[in-house]
């Protein structure tokens, strides 16, 4: 009997710095469940980076919307989990403390894996491990972290960039996805880092991205 939440439920699971604040949510309650539970990595934590950041929550709706479990979380130091920063490495075995409880509830689950910012740089240092079915980069900070040693997941990919994104250059993104193989599908969008006033536009930018990808005759 799996004992993940039946509604959306914060909680503390164990980890390497100690305890990982975590908040667990089911499917949408008018969408069906399609046996997948979607991890999604917060922005960067020494700027405000949190679970509760609205592009992490947005991901999130989207997902719920879709039929899929998710499970965010708080990086070592932020809000109520343990331990202090360390600038991906351990927020990298973080995320893997994640995926291991989330397997341990729903063991025939699928994976979707997603980060919005310093988010998409664990995620996609653990992409090997965790072996996803559907990845999702939101604002990749490809110039302020080396991407370019991060092998490029097996499974379908998704970028979304702003076009107008002033913390994260679009031009060293669309670069760096063309320099991908297998190349992502990157959507672009006009909005800034924090999509303000395009949050549920990019709701839909993610919704229809993954639909295109995994599930092309619907």
């Amino acid at each position: 009997m799996s004992a993940f939440p039946q509604e959306s439920t914060k909680m503390m699971i164990q980890g390497p710095a100690g305890q990982i604040e975590i908040i667990a949510s089911p499917p949408d309650a008018e969408a069906v469940d399609k046996g997948i539970v979607g991890l999604i990595c917060h922005p960067h934590p020494l700027y405000g980076g949190t679970m509760h950041n609205k592009v992490v929550h947005m991901i999130e709706k989207a997902y719920r919307d879709m039929g899929v479990h998710t499970v965010r979380f708080n990086f070592r130091g932020v809000g109520a989990s343990d331990g202090v920063f360390d600038d991906g490495v351990g927020e990298s075995d973080d995320l893997m403390a994640v995926y291991d409880w989330a397997k341990e509830q729903l063991p025939d689950s699928d994976v979707w894996l997603a980060g919005f910012s310093f988010g998409s740089y664990v995620a996609l240092r653990m992409v090997h491990d965790i072996r996803p079915e559907q990845m999702l980069t939101v604002a990749p900070p490809v110039e302020r972290y080396d991407f370019s040693e991060l092998e490029p997941p097996e499974c379908p990919w998704l970028v979304i960039m702003g076009d107008e994104d002033d913390v994260v250059s679009p031009r060293a993104v669309y670069d760096y996805v063309e320099q991908q193989s297998p190349k992502p599908q990157l959507v672009t969008m006009k909005a800034g880092h924090f999509f303000h006033r395009r949050l549920l536009d990019l709701k839909g930018a993610i919704k229809n991205g993954i639909l295109r990808q995994l599930y092309p005759d619907n």
